[in-house]
């Protein structure tokens, strides 16, 4: 099958507000075949299946009965989880339903099946039409509360979170509940110093921007959080794509696609250009800016241009997109410009663009120790990418994140670093084979990861070709973000004792996935019928052990917010449980046991007497002790009072990073930057700050003191020091390439 492959990734599952979530930023660089064709301005209300989608649902059961990993019958049983995850997905903070909502759809629960097999999907969508309905007359209550005028001396508390409560009985506790949201909203900007008239602004347009979004929502957003809710009741990372989802998809995992090079953002009902792609047509034309508005898109073999304001942000980025050396014309509001301002038309060729900002980057770090200054050469790989089409049709320059590493390590060896780190965070995976043959970079040709399909066979699989590219120390980064093709090639370096494994636990993901496109299943010449990520194997390591639900566990850990209770394969109801086979035989190159207990030691004397890590822990204490809490006064002397003893703390650390580091234009830098992002709550939400403020947060965050990263330099200064000082050590740490220690320091 043209896009059938072996993969990993992390899925979030669908959230509450799915179908009405605000896209922040889509790319502009992937040709599109179905295109919009007219305005999406005027509301949907009539939503029903389509012909092309209940044959996508027949075909999905058909798959998902046959070849899943964990296949399962469509029954009564299933049935039931089918609608408890969809009305999960609609409303799992109980905030729209009525318990009447609910007993009225009651006797519809063991009825999913026959809603699939008998090719009626009327339920569903009557269940989302019911859904809007309610959407709409919260956000349409809540507009009409900003009316009124609000108490804030009297002690009443806004209950945040209500996933573990019941259903609301009657309207009026349901508008006393969106009362007092509409109030705790309020308070936010008040205590930010927001007066009364701009508060109202700000709210009354945050409420009606929710009602835009929930009136942009069409069929196929219906029929995908439907479907999810069938493919995530067999386990937590199969998956329904809708063509749109499915080319998204695609293009995450090319990091080579054709366009005009931007990056758009949806803001105020006007699509707006977020970033520019180095070396696109957008940038390379020298007439577009970051903040300008694309109004209207036209193509260059028709005479209008269509106007596109108040569209859906995906609806323009299809007519955006493009075959390579095309033309598109866009009518276009200039950033300095106001909304009755002077446009301009601007005319550009599509070309291949490559997304440089998601492939594999390096950076080198100092670390001084007794023994001088150690370089720390750093790879930050944010995905397991790899271009299968290119690749198969003889491409020689195709995306692949193996052999953008491959290059870096090569640059290292001529820049002389003395180790290697391999910065995996909230690296969510991606192709499988990338995650084997990346390994083999560091081991050689040995066993990598073992496979086990739905009938129990075992394959062991590696590199055969995999040659070592870096033979020196290394070290792999990673956090409970960090998931399957990630968790693949750090437990294969912890296995094999390559390297040291460094930060929080993994996700736990270790399933791997297969895409299957139904289009091409059914023979279409067109994107009808979208994909499915069909959950078809589980790995091991090589030891024989699993990262599902426990993932791969730190050599040398660090203090985290997260638990795996909140976020992780253990966080799902219906994760596969861990088990183990036996063992692949392989080779260990390296044993860091003896190594290891000292360098656990020298890091946590040295985060001891770290400021920024004594400030991480008295975070974590307080996210401790705020975790269990569901709910927040609303009396404005007690959040007030809050607020003021939250401003103490972060005036009192600016103070002691100031007198730390604050002098050197680097530390005042990094300082800056960490001040910035431990600031007060400014009671808005993303869309709402300007642009220039959000590209402004986001160099802060870039420009911050990455206080995790620049210990785990240390922990590999500190191996490097070890090493160099006892033959013992160096021995056991690399046996299998017989590297002398001497040698070792020097990376070679």
């Amino acid at each position: 099958m043209k896009k059938t492959l072996m993969w990993i990734a992390v899925v979030v599952a669908a959230s509450a507000h799915f179908a009405l979530a605000e896209t922040n930023a889509l790319s502009l660089q992937a040709p599109q075949t179905a295109l919009a064709s007219a305005s999406t301005s005027a509301p949907q209300t009539d939503f029903a299946a389509q012909p092309q989608q209940i044959q996508a649902a027949s075909m999905t059961a058909d798959f998902f009965t046959r070849f899943h990993y964990k296949a399962l019958p469509l029954d009564d049983v299933m049935s039931e989880k089918i609608f408890d995850r969809y009305l999960k997905s609609l409303d799992s903070e109980k905030v729209y339903f009525l318990q009447a909502d609910i007993d009225r759809f009651a006797s519809e629960r063991t009825r999913m099946d026959d809603a699939i097999l008998g090719q009626d999907l009327t339920t569903p969508f009557s269940m989302f039409k019911l859904y809007h309905e309610r959407f709409l007359e919260r956000y349409t209550f809540a507009r009409n509360v900003l009316k009124q005028e609000f108490d804030f001396t009297r002690d009443e508390a806004y209950v945040y979170t209500r996933e573990k409560e019941t259903w609301m009985t009657s309207a009026e506790a349901l508008n006393e509940h969106w009362r007092k949201r509409v109030m705790n909203d309020w308070l936010r900007l008040k205590l930010a110093g927001k007066d009364a008239a701009a508060i109202r602004t700000t709210l009354d347009k945050r409420y009606e921007t929710a009602i835009n979004r929930g009136n942009k929502i069409k069929n196929e957003d219906v029929f995908q959080l439907f479907m999810n809710a069938y493919a995530t009741s067999i386990d937590p990372h199969t998956n329904y794509l809708n063509p749109k989802a499915a080319e998204d998809f695609d293009i995450s995992m090319r990091l080579s696609i054709t366009g005009i090079g931007a990056t758009l953002q949806d803001r105020d009902e006007m699509t707006t250009i977020r970033e520019l792609t180095p070396g696109g047509p957008a940038i390379l034309s020298g007439k577009l800016k970051v903040g300008d508005r694309i109004v209207g898109v036209g193509q260059a073999s028709a005479s209008a241009v269509v106007d596109v304001m108040g569209w859906r942000l995906d609806d323009v980025v299809a007519l955006i997109r493009g075959p390579k050396d095309t033309t598109v014309v866009l009518d276009v509001l200039p950033v300095d410009a106001g909304p009755d301002g002077k446009h301009k038309t601007i005319s550009l060729v599509r070309n291949k663009i490559s997304l440089e900002q998601q492939a594999a980057k390096k950076s080198i770090l100092e670390v001084k120790n007794p023994d001088g200054v150690k370089h720390v050469g750093v790879i930050a790989l944010p995905a397991f990418y790899l271009d299968f089409d290119a690749r198969r049709r003889g491409d020689k320059d195709y995306k692949s994140a193996t052999r953008d590493v491959a290059r870096i390590l090569a640059e290292f060896k001529k820049e002389k670093v003395d180790s290697i780190l391999v910065d995996l965070r909230d690296n969510g995976g991606g192709s499988l084979s990338e995650a084997i043959e990346l390994t083999s970079l560091f081991i050689g040709h040995g066993p990598v990861v073992q496979q086990r399909n739905s009938h129990g066979r075992v394959q062991v699989e590696s590199d055969k070709g995999g040659h070592v590219v870096w033979e020196g120390p290394m070290g792999v980064m990673i956090n409970h973000g960090s998931a399957s093709a990630s968790e693949i090639f750090a437990a294969a370096i912890q296995d094999y004792g390559r390297g040291l494994i460094i930060g929080e636990s993994s996700f736990g993901k270790g399933t791997v996935q297969t895409v299957v496109n139904l289009d091409e299943m059914a023979r279409s010449e067109k994107p009808l019928y979208g994909d499915l990520k069909m959950t078809v194997a589980q790995f091991f390591r090589v030891n024989g052990g699993t990262t599902q639900l426990r993932g791969v566990i730190p050599d040398i850990a660090y203090p985290s917010y997260v638990d795996s209770d909140t976020y992780g394969e253990a966080s799902f109801d219906n994760a596969l449980p861990w088990v183990q086979i036996k063992p692949a035989e392989y080779k260990a190159v390296g044993n860091l046991k003896d190594v290891q207990t000292l360098l656990q030691m020298r890091h946590e004397l040295r985060i001891a007497k770290d400021k920024e890590f004594q400030f991480i822990k008295e975070d974590i204490a307080e996210y401790q002790q705020q975790k269990a809490k569901t709910s927040i006064s609303l009396n404005e002397n007690e959040r007030r009072s809050e607020r003021e003893m939250r401003e103490k703390k972060i005036k009192a650390r600016e103070m002691i990073r100031a007198a730390l580091n604050g002098k050197s234009k680097d530390g005042e830098k990094a300082n800056r930057a960490l001040n910035r992002l431990n600031t007060q709550d400014d009671g808005l939400q993303g869309n709402e700050r300007s642009l220039a403020a959000e590209i402004a947060a986001e160099k802060a965050n870039k420009d911050a003191k990455d206080v995790y990263l620049l210990e785990a330099a240390h922990i590999l200064g500190d191996e490097l020091e070890l090493i160099k000082s006892d033959r013992k050590i160096a021995a056991q740490v690399i046996s299998r390439f017989g590297v002398r220690a001497k040698d070792i320091s020097k990376g070679n």
